[in-house]
């Protein structure tokens, strides 16, 4: 596949003038191949409904989420946007009705939006706007507005603008709706483009029993700019509950709202629910009410999901495998102590692990593992060198090595940048870390591979204590000696206070080498 993509205004074409713009027009059935158009179908079903509320208290109903974005979707035409061109949008966790609103009208408008974390800094934001060759910028309340050769606007000046007597454009599902940034962990963060068709595939517009039915509202604490987000704003647009944020996550105020909402779906990432764990919050709050406990953006560690399955005892626990790149594909998994590294099987599309050259490997071989999309693909934007060592004949290449089971589930080994290669042996950072994360003193960990004057690389770690007080480095290291070779044991254990991760939660890992090389 071409996995460099400039921009796509494939199938973009212009509606005959309106007719009376004081009505807005209603949805079309087909409305539903569209992120705006989703939007459209549910205003129009279900228009007093709540979409999205935060803990702050701020909300959107389907009705004034569509009123919004087209009224900001006439603004952004009368400004000059285009078919095609980048919109950044750039909001925190406080901003997402707001968010909501304004990435609807930016794609109403025939643009392509580019969501970013108002919590990444100016200068790395700068970046990635040169990168997409954004022609403005939109900022929540909070949100930083770098300098460039974009026009700049807040949230409340594009609300005062208008009315414009303008004609939006009209969009379908091959048309570009996003770019998204990876969170660089691993290099440089990349430009995912992807279309409607893509973003919307799997919703079911039209059903009468929507998704997490069991729930009134689910709750996330997801960054904006990332592929979990992301998920979450197509949840909102499709799912039958209201999406609630909290816009602050710490481990005591979002156990207090799953008390205090009864909410039935809870979305986390690996970090959050150790956090959640390590608080003790089960001990102090009621989570009884939750049914359904997803997490995602990394492998749950078997002693966490074991955990979890104890502090939400009516939770069915599932942990989804995806990334930017390979969405909607992913494996999923309901916790099962059965398979305990299991992430589990292709829920949608399809998963394969294959040699270098691409061709699958018998069950049981580790090698590179592929998600393949049931929908347009993803790809790359304006970087086809790159593109074409990611995706392959419809296929993604993940960047993990794993295997597959004699029963088609995927088990993980690592990440192919993390593995440690130790003079004649290659260590396996996740299955150190899910060893050092069953001791009881040892409340998150991180492994790396250090350099080693003899063997080239060694192990080392970094942990943050249950109880900095109590933790004895020497007792861990004999508990280790007993579940772990010789050539896995970290040589260098770094205590830490809190690991560094980024937006998405995932460990800082280049970072925690640097400290650990300090």
């Amino acid at each position: 596949m071409a996995s460099s993509i400039q921009h796509s205004r494939v199938g973009t074409r212009f509606d005959a003038p309106a007719q009376a713009r004081d009505a807005p027009p209603g949805p079309d059935p087909a409305d539903g191949r569209t992120v705006h158009g989703l939007l459209d179908l549910r205003a129009a079903a279900q228009p007093d409904r709540t979409a999205i509320s935060t803990d702050t208290g701020t909300g959107l109903t389907f009705a004034q989420w569509r009123e919004r974005s087209l009224s900001v979707a006439r603004a952004l035409v009368a400004r000059g946007v285009r078919p095609g061109d980048r919109v950044a949008l750039v909001f925190g966790l406080r901003d997402w009705p707001d968010y909501a609103v304004h990435y609807c009208a930016v794609t109403r408008a025939g643009a392509v939006a580019v969501p970013v974390s108002d919590g990444r800094p100016a200068e790395a934001t700068g970046g990635l706007l040169e990168h997409c060759g954004a022609v403005g910028v939109i900022a929540g309340a909070a949100g930083e507005l770098p300098a460039g050769p974009w026009w700049t606007a807040r949230t409340a000046d594009l609300a005062a603008d208008g009315p414009f007597p303008v004609d939006l454009p009209t969009i379908g599902p091959d048309d570009a709706a996003q770019v998204l940034y990876t969170s660089g962990t691993t290099g440089k963060p990349m430009g995912v483009l992807a279309t409607h068709g893509n973003v919307v595939h799997g919703t079911r517009p039209a059903a009468r029993h929507r998704p997490l039915k069991h729930s009134e509202e689910f709750l996330h604490a997801f960054a904006v700019g990332t592929n979990a987000g992301q998920t979450m704003l197509v949840n909102a647009l499709d799912a039958h509950p209201a999406a609630l944020v909290a816009t602050r996550f710490t481990p005591a105020r979002f156990a207090r709202l799953i008390e205090q909402r009864s909410v039935g779906s809870v979305f986390v990432v690996p970090a959050m629910a150790a956090e959640l764990l390590n608080a003790g919050v089960q001990q102090r709050h009621d989570l009884s009410c939750v049914r359904l406990l997803g997490s995602t953006a990394a492998a749950l560690p078997p002693s966490v999901a074991t955990a979890l399955t104890e502090a939400f005892p009516n939770a069915t626990v599932v942990n989804y495998y995806t990334s930017t790149e390979a969405a909607p594909a992913q494996t999923a998994m309901v916790f099962d102590p059965a398979r305990p590294t299991a992430l589990g099987l292709a829920a949608r599309g399809s998963v394969m692990v294959a040699d270098p050259d691409g061709r699958p490997l018998p069950p049981g071989e580790t090698g590179d593992v592929h998600l393949r999309s049931p929908a347009a693909q993803r790809a790359y934007y304006g970087d086809g060198a790159a593109g074409a060592r990611v995706f392959r004949a419809g296929w993604v290449r993940m960047g993990d090595v794993g295997y597959l089971d004699r029963d088609g589930y995927l088990h993980l080994v690592d990440r192919e940048s993390d593995v440690i290669k130790s003079g004649a042996y290659k260590v396996s950072t996740l299955q150190v870390e899910a060893v050092l994360l069953e001791h009881p003193a040892v409340a998150d960990a991180a492994v790396v591979g250090v350099p080693h004057p003899v063997l080239g690389m060694s192990v080392g770690a970094a942990v943050v204590p249950a109880d900095t007080a109590a933790f004895d480095p020497a007792e861990l290291r004999t508990y280790l000696a007993g579940r772990l070779a010789a050539h896995e044991i970290p040589g260098r254990i770094l205590t830490l206070d809190v690991l560094p991760r980024n937006e998405a939660g995932k460990p800082l890992k280049r970072v925690v080498r640097e400290l650990l090389a300090g």
